[in-house]
């Protein structure tokens, strides 16, 4: 059974940083394409990065040079390493599993991916 959990969201001042983490069980992080979401309050949920078994990693442009996605194959761990925050960057973030070994070119799309998190909270306040 497949299982993701994700932690390290809080509340940080506009210009933080934040370490978001998603430990998988069930399946290797290192075997499929696995990415980031995010979904704020009345909005759709939206990809940010996503990585894959060969280290290809792909940005959605509002996050590009800000976040970066990375993942420690050892702890079966995902990671979201998030810096220079907004508040437009409030929201619940999830991560995800897709079915396949590569990710598709471009910011990871919502109906690519299977199995999901049940999120955790980022409030960046100005």
């Amino acid at each position: 059974q497949v299982q993701l959990v994700e932690s390290g969201g809080g509340s940080v001042q506009a210009g933080g940083s934040l370490r978001l983490s998603c430990t998988a069980s069930g399946y290797s992080v290192s075997t499929y394409c696995v990415a980031w979401f995010r979904q704020a309050p009345g909005k759709e949920r939206e990809g940010l990065a996503s990585t894959d078994d060969a280290g290809n990693t792909n940005y959605t442009l509002s996050v590009k040079g800000r976040f970066t996605i990375s993942k420690d194959n050892a702890k079966s761990t995902l990671y979201l390493q998030m810096s220079s925050l907004k508040p437009e960057d409030t929201a619940m973030y999830y991560c995800a599993l897709g079915g396949w070994r590569r990710c598709k070119p471009g910011p990871p799309r919502r109906g690519d991916f299977v199995y999901w998190g049940q999120g955790t909270q980022v409030t960046v306040s100005s």
